[in-house]
């Protein structure tokens, strides 16, 4: 039986883990969570891009470049 899972959701969950602050978002866990949302919301037809959390801490590859809210297509019915 296949079991599927609702974008939203997956996208609700990435954004919250991307926002941690705690000892265990390391810069890796963000980046496997941001690979993933990635690679659900292409699937998709579903991307439209994200924001950094903080601007002034988005140095490439650091944990900052990481902590960030993904947005998506308009047709799943979220800002």
């Amino acid at each position: 039986m296949r079991k599927t899972c609702n974008v939203v959701e997956m996208l609700d969950y990435a954004n919250m883990q991307l926002a941690r602050t705690d000892e265990f978002a390391t810069k890796d866990f963000k980046v496997g969570i941001s690979a993933m949302i990635e690679h659900i919301l292409h699937l998709t037809g579903n991307y439209s891009g994200f924001m950094f959390l903080n601007n002034e801490d988005s140095d490439t590859g650091t944990l900052g470049y990481y902590s960030r809210y993904y947005f998506s297509n308009r047709k799943l019915g979220k800002k």
